[in-house]
């Protein structure tokens, strides 16, 4: 039996969570069958007993398992005897530093750069709690939020210098195969490329080409979604 995973869409069946599509590349990582539930902001109450307030969230067979980084825990634990998706004990304290690197210093900041091309996108039903609920995070109407992007594009690439190091130097975080650290850093890129046309990477950055190297991954798995190929 596959496997579910209840991941967030928008119009037009549009997958689009950053958090969904690091629950998306561990399972294809571990070769499992897996089966995605479209699934709205609000329709999330709906899922299992109802005690979840987010996803991802994944059901296999009777367990359920809610939280990115705790469904990737689950499925290397639960599948050991497939690939680790973290590439061994050590590689889960790498991915938990770019874990925190994401949410601290790329993720908010991106956020800013795309909140309202994403409720652009979204069902109508999710439109009025997605404002409200960004509005109050980012302390202001969401159309506000966006103003000048273009001025704060540098310092976002700049905030990428870290990233673009090891990148420029191998295929992937992981060396020449990528681990559960590539996916965590990949996931703004995702959510980028999906529900805005705004550019967060040049062709000629080493970023850009490691994006890349990611999308082809498992048959091309999370290239779909897109109007464009930044």
């Amino acid at each position: 039996m596959a496997i579910l995973l209840y991941d967030l869409v928008g119009q037009d069946g549009r997958r689009f969570s950053s958090n969904c599509c690091k629950t998306a590349y561990a399972l294809a990582h571990k070769g499992l069958a897996f089966e995605t539930i479209p699934t709205r902001f609000t329709e999330i109450a709906e899922i299992g007993d109802g005690s979840f307030k987010t996803i991802p969230v994944i059901r296999d067979g009777d367990r359920w398992v809610g939280d990115s980084w705790d469904i990737a825990l689950y499925l290397e634990e639960t599948y050991d005897d497939r690939p680790s998706v973290f590439g061994g004990s050590a590689g889960i304290e790498y991915a938990r530093f770019y874990a925190s690197w994401n949410a601290s210093r790329i993720h908010p900041l991106v956020m800013t750069m795309i909140v309202h091309d994403i409720y652009e996108r979204l069902d109508p039903a999710d439109q009025p709690y997605f404002w409200e609920s960004r509005a109050k995070r980012l302390g202001r109407p969401i159309d506000e939020v966006v103003m000048g992007r273009e001025d704060r594009l540098p310092e976002l690439r700049a905030r990428l210098e870290p990233l673009r190091r090891v990148v420029s130097d191998q295929a992937f975080l992981g060396g020449e195969a990528p681990i559960y650290a590539d996916y965590l850093a990949m996931s703004p890129f995702i959510w980028g490329r999906r529900m805005s046309p705004f550019v967060l990477v040049e062709p000629d950055d080493p970023v850009h080409a490691w994006v890349h190297r990611c999308l082809d991954l498992y048959d091309g798995l999370l290239r779909q979604d897109t109007d464009h190929d930044w």
